[in-house]
């Protein structure tokens, strides 16, 4: 007799990913449904909810299909791309498009946060105010009024699915404790709507959806869903969770001191602490995980955004000849800021991206290369800060995931700025994995989630600091940073 084995989902920006999953980690068959991103404008980026549902359900029924235990699944959770927010109407369906983390169009909004509420605002959230959910319901609230009414509840993407999977209604709706940071209407630490944000900011309290954990069971699949899953109708389905605390989750980034690197269309670097310690310096963002007790220190760029457009701007050339090429090219040569479209930590929305130091002798590989250190150089001072935050800790590793995660020579540049070895894992699908474990917990297979992600994910291989590259990106650091200064004014003096 079959054992019970459980399905996690990942709605992210580009597809959504489905895995089914045995409690001994083992993947028993996985599916991926790419996504459409209609990008009207360079800060205009939406995606339909109706096609994060389509999606979700065409990639469970082909995993589950695959696996050949379809009815075996004992439990579904659904992780999601965390800073974008949709309004559902009273019956649960989308009255409003999904306002992607990469639509800037609230960014007066965000302004209008900082000014008013100042640190408050980080030491309420452990968030500084930036692109998310506060900012773009208060845009939706200001240029899109007749949307905004009729709007029951703002949402994000895993809720919004999983109240599809279970026909949950607005009354029902809700957001899990991992996302309540980007909310940027909560009092993270007690995890609960603050009546101080949402009062400043503007937001009516009726249409936040109640908080609840990643392993609460929200419901469990219709008729109709699990007509389109190929699943039983009545499987119990968790909340689930934000896919970065997900991917914290399956990688096994679960005990103080350990780092993760998701090496997706965000780089984010990932701290695992037991303290929430709001940095005021607005660079970090304190996020809870879904191992209770958890806090998660971590600050991002849009790194995988360069390497779609790096080929684009050189010619189109494959991207893996271009990292043998850049492999080829000395160390060093160039300095590049990355912030093609702002600088999302600090905040820096003005910031624009640059190559410096050019000269005759340079080649598309320099190019390239200094595409790949300058994601390093910005990990090498958000882990500089996280130390400043949490002097207690001692760093051990830096465990690496996302579709960047399988690059050699991007793997040793970063454990050379860092000087932390690299640490590669004998698995996929991570996201879909800290999902299933979510929906394992929410039925009771699992009792301690940091035990079983520790257990189940085990390594494939290390990439130790180079000595020499090390000495010398500790020198460029400098360097960098004083480009950095230049091209990059703080935010405060933009404005002055």
């Amino acid at each position: 007799m079959s054992g019970p084995v459980f399905v996690g989902v990942d709605v992210g920006t580009q597809s959504v990913k489905a895995a089914v999953f045995e409690l001994s980690g083992a993947c028993l068959g996985e599916a991926s449904v790419p996504l459409a991103l209609n990008r009207r404008a360079a800060d205009e980026v939406e995606q339909e909810p109706e096609d994060f549902y389509r999606a979700a359900t065409v990639a469970i029924a082909s995993c589950v299909a695959g696996s050949g235990h379809a009815g075996d699944v004992a439990c579904i959770a659904v992780a999601g791309q965390m800073a974008g927010i949709l309004g559902i109407g009273p019956d649960g369906r989308a009255v409003t498009p999904y306002d992607s983390w990469l639509d800037s169009r609230c960014r007066p909004e965000v302004e209008e946060i900082a000014e008013s509420l100042g640190d408050r605002f980080v030491e309420l959230t452990g968030c500084p105010p930036m692109v998310a959910h506060a900012a773009k319901i208060a845009w939706w609230r200001r240029w899109r009024t007749e949307q905004y009414r009729l709007v029951t509840k703002f949402v994000v993407p895993n809720a919004f699915v999983a109240g599809r999977l279970c026909d949950l209604d607005a009354t029902e709706a809700y957001l899990d404790t991992t996302h309540l940071h980007f909310s940027g209407l909560a009092d993270a630490a007690s995890a609960t709507w603050s009546g101080e944000l949402t009062s400043v900011i503007g937001v009516e309290l009726a249409k936040l959806p109640r908080i609840v954990t990643p392993t609460e069971r929200v419901g469990c699949l219709g008729v109709s869903a699990a007509r389109d899953c190929g699943l039983l109708a009545g499987t119990p389905v968790a909340a689930g969770l934000g896919d970065t605390a997900a991917g914290a989750l399956g990688a096994g980034m679960v005990e103080d001191g350990q780092l993760l690197d998701t090496a997706g269309t965000a780089s984010v670097l990932a701290l695992s602490t037991t303290a929430f310690r709001p940095d005021l310096s607005r660079t970090l963002v304190q996020m809870r995980g879904a191992v209770p007790g958890q806090w998660i220190s971590l600050a991002y760029l849009a790194g995988g955004d360069l390497l779609r457009w790096l080929p684009r701007v050189l010619g189109d050339p494959p991207l893996d000849r271009l990292i043998e090429e850049a492999a080829a090219c000395p160390a060093g040569r160039l300095l590049f800021v990355p912030h093609l479209g702002g600088r999302i930590l600090p905040s820096a929305p003005e910031a624009r991206g640059a190559w410096v130091g050019l000269d005759l002798s340079q080649t598309r590989g320099d190019l390239a290369r200094a595409v790949l250190e300058s994601v390093a150089f910005e990990y090498a001072g958000f882990l500089e800060r996280t130390l400043e935050l949490f002097p207690d800790l001692v760093p051990r590793d830096v465990r690496v995931i996302g579709g960047g995660g399988a690059d050699a020579l991007w793997n040793r540049i970063k454990a050379s700025a860092l000087g932390l070895p690299y640490v590669r894992l004998k698995r996929e699908s991570f996201s879909c994995w800290g999902a299933a474990m979510v929906a394992a917990a929410a039925v009771g297979a699992v009792d301690d989630l940091a035990a079983t992600a520790l257990t189940t994910t085990a390594e494939a291989g290390r990439i130790m600091p180079d000595s020499s590259l090390q000495s010398l990106y500790d020198r460029r650091k400098g360097d960098y940073r004083a480009v950095i200064d230049l091209l990059v004014p703080p935010h405060d003096e933009v404005h002055a």
